[in-house]
């Protein structure tokens, strides 16, 4: 009876997982351990050449990302000014409006007064009248001071066009900066990017994982390093003792700095 071959099953990816909690795995791999690590350390290098050329456009993305959300800012507001004095604009038609309509009738309430003779009606009318002359005393009220928040608006808007003049100017100069080094660079970026994809490929999705993380936690973002120095972690700079010495230069061995958990490969990787 033939045996029944069992799939083997693959490790969930940890996101917590660093090199040391992948070591007694790293082996187990289509790639030789040295091959395993030559991979890994063309990674880092692609990487560090990527890094540079992000660097060399510093912080010229972030900036022109807030200048473009600043200039967005500006425009809204404007709109928001603009939709405020249509409503302004609007209630001035209706109050004056309001204003005509009272005026004309307390003309016409004046001109019963000279025909009433009851003392009662006449007061009646008297208080019609006043109370028409109020409300077109507060219809024009709010017509003018309508007007004057209008005017204060439109000053408003002129300082915010103003501003968003210079912050295009701005968008624009940043711009340009940023476009020249991308043109330089822009065949370079493409290639690294082609390699480190390729080489990505190769590498298993818990490594990977270890990789990325290692990178993303440290200062100098070096998840792999040669040794420094003949004796120290290139990537810490702490000595290395005799015998990983020893393990690291076989390079058929996964050694990982005690103290900043980094692989460490021999100086040969470069050559």
């Amino acid at each position: 009876m033939a045996t029944k071959k069992t799939k083997k099953v693959a490790t969930p990816v940890d996101q917590r997982e660093t090199f040391v909690s992948i070591q007694k795995n790293f082996a187990d791999s289509e790639l030789s351990v040295e091959e395993k690590l030559r991979v890994l350390y063309d990674l880092q290098k692609a990487d560090v050449a990527i890094d540079k050329i992000m660097n060399r456009r510093g912080e010229l993305p972030e900036e022109v990302k807030a200048l473009e959300e600043e200039i967005a800012a500006i425009k809204a507001k404007i709109a928001k000014i603009n939709e405020l004095n249509a409503g302004l604009n609007l209630s001035i038609a209706e109050n004056k409006e309001k204003a005509a309509s009272s005026e004309d009738a307390a003309a016409k309430y004046r001109a019963q007064l000279n025909q009433i003779q009851n003392s009662r009606e006449y007061d009646s009318i008297e208080k019609e009248i006043e109370n028409l002359d109020l409300e077109k005393q507060i219809a024009d009220k709010f017509v003018g001071e309508a007007k004057i928040k209008i005017a204060e608006n439109k000053d408003a808007i002129a300082e915010l066009e103003q501003k968003a003049e210079v912050r295009a100017e701005d968008l624009r100069i940043k711009k340009e900066e940023l476009d020249g080094i991308a043109k330089t660079t822009v065949d370079e970026e493409k290639a690294l990017k082609t390699k480190r994809e390729a080489l990505a490929e190769k590498i298993d999705e818990r490594t990977m994982s270890a990789y990325e993380r290692i990178r993303a936690s440290v200062h100098n973002h070096l998840a792999v390093v040669s040794v420094f120095n003949e004796n120290a972690c290139g990537g810490c700079f702490n000595t290395i003792i005799p015998q990983r010495l020893i393990d690291i230069a076989s390079m058929n061995k996964l050694v990982i700095c005690e103290h900043c958990g980094r692989i460490i490969v021999s100086p040969e990787m470069d050559k």
